[in-house]
C-alpha cells in the first residue's frame, strides 16, 4: 500500500474527527427527519397551505435521498458500527424509521398525484417492513451479552408500530389506483393496522415494565419517548384512512370496529401530551440537562405533526369540528417546532463542514 505523504496524512487525520466520525456515529433513526418533514407537509396540504407544503415535500424527498447515500456510505466504511446498531436493543428498532420515512414520502407524493413514483416507494416500504419486521426483533431478542434486554427498552421501540401503521396508510391511499386488486390491498391495510396496534400494546407493556423494574433517569428519558404518542396518533391516521376506503368485504367487516377505536386512541394521545411535556420539564429544567441539537429531536417533531394530522382527519371523517380545530392549532405548533429543529440541524451541518474545511486547509 502506498504511504501517504506527511501533508496528506495530516489532512486525513484532521478531517477524520469532523467527517468520518460523523458518518461512523450516524444515528440509526435519522430517517425520522423524513418522517417529520413529510408529515408536516401532509398536514399543511390538508390545511390548504399548498406552497409551503410543496416546499417541505421537496425537502422530504431531498432528505430521503441524502440519508440513503449516508447510510450506504456508513455501511461500506463503518460496517461493524452499523451491525452493532442492528443488534443493540437500544438502537436496532430505530431502523424502522427507514420504513416509516419511505411510506410517509410515498403518501405525500400520492397527494401530489405522483403515483408513478409513490407506488414503487410503497412497494419498497412494504418489502422493508416485512424484512425488518422479522429480522430486527429476532436480532434484538436473541441478543445475549450479559445485560438484560428489558432494561434497555426505550422510545425507539415504538417506531416498530409506526412502521406498520405507515404501511396501512399507504395501502389505503393507493387503493383507488388498483380497483381490480382492491380486496387484496384492503386486507393488507387492515392487517398492517392490526399488527401495528398489537405491537404498540406489547412495546408499551415492555417499556412500562422497564420503568417499574429498573427506573429511568432524566438523561435516559430521551426524545424518542415522544414516539409513544406518535405511534398512537399514526394509528388514528391509519384508522381514518381505512374507514374512508372503498367498500370491500374486509373493510365492511372492520369499519365499525376501527371507527370506534380511533376515537379512543386519539383520546389517549391527548392524555399523553401533558405527561411528555412534564417529563421534558423534569429532564431539562429540574435536572439541567442541556437541550442542544441531536438527530433524536426529529422524534419529537414527528409525533406533534402526526397528532395534528390525526386530529384533522378524525374531525373530518367523524364530523368532529372541535377535534379538527385542535388539529389546526397543533399544526401551527408542529411547523414552529419543525423550523426550530431544522435550523438546529443546519447549524450542526455547517459546523461539521467548517471543521472539515479547516482540516483540509491545515
Amino acid at each position: 500500500m502506498q504511504e501517504l505523504s506527511e501533508p496528506d496524512a495530516k489532512r486525513q487525520a484532521a478531517r477524520g474527527p469532523a467527517l468520518r466520525a460523523e458518518i461512523e456515529h450516524l444515528s440509526p433513526g435519522y430517517f425520522a427527519l423524513v418522517m417529520a418533514t413529510g408529515i408536516v407537509s401532509i398536514g399543511l396540504d390538508l390545511g390548504g397551505i399548498v406552497v409551503l407544503s410543496r416546499v417541505l415535500l421537496w425537502l422530504t424527498a431531498a432528505s430521503f435521498v441524502v440519508l440513503w447515500v449516508l447510510y450506504i456510505w456508513r455501511a461500506v466504511t463503518h460496517r461493524s458500527a452499523m451491525l452493532h446498531d442492528f443488534r443493540d436493543p437500544e438502537t436496532a428498532f430505530a431502523y424502522f424509521t427507514v420504513v416509516a420515512g419511505t411510506d410517509v414520502l410515498a403518501v405525500r407524493l400520492l397527494q401530489e398525484g405522483l403515483g408513478s413514483i409513490a407506488v414503487p416507494l410503497l412497494f419498497f416500504g412494504a418489502v422493508l417492513w416485512f424484512v425488518f419486521g422479522y429480522l430486527l426483533p429476532w436480532q434484538v431478542f436473541m441478543t445475549r451479552d450479559g445485560r438484560p434486554i428489558l432494561a434497555r427498552t426505550n422510545g425507539t421501540w415504538f417506531v416498530w408500530a409506526v412502521a406498520s401503521q405507515s404501511l396501512a396508510i399507504g395501502m389505503a391511499q393507493v387503493q383507488p389506483l388498483f380497483a381490480e386488486d382492491a380486496e387484496w390491498i384492503s386486507i393488507l391495510a387492515v392487517l398492517s393496522w392490526t399488527v401495528g396496534v398489537a405491537i404498540y400494546a406489547g412495546v408499551a407493556l415492555l417499556v412500562l415494565l422497564r420503568i417499574i423494574h429498573f427506573g429511568i433517569t432524566p438523561r435516559e428519558f430521551e426524545p424518542p419517548f415522544w414516539v409513544a404518542m406518535g405511534a398512537m396518533a399514526i394509528a388514528v391516521v391509519a384508522g381514518t384512512n381505512i374507514v374512508d376506503m372503498q367498500s370491500t368485504p374486509m373493510i365492511d367487516a372492520t369499519r365499525t370496529l376501527i371507527g370506534g377505536t380511533i376515537v379512543v386512541f386519539w383520546s389517549f394521545c391527548v392524555w399523553l401530551i401533558p405527561l411528555l411535556i412534564g417529563a421534558g420539564v423534569w429532564r431539562h429544567v429540574m435536572h439541567k440537562i442541556p437541550l442542544g441539537y441531536v438527530a433524536a429531536l426529529w422524534s419529537i417533531v414527528f409525533p406533534i405533526g402526526m397528532f395534528a394530522v390525526a386530529s384533522i382527519n378524525l374531525g373530518r371523517v367523524e364530523s368532529l369540528p372541535l377535534v379538527e380545530s385542535i388539529g389546526n392549532i397543533t399544526l401551527i405548533i408542529a411547523v414552529v417546532v419543525w423550523a426550530i429543529v431544522f435550523l438546529g440541524m443546519l447549524r450542526h451541518i455547517v459546523g461539521v463542514l467548517s471543521r472539515t474545511i479547516r482540516g483540509l486547509r491545515s
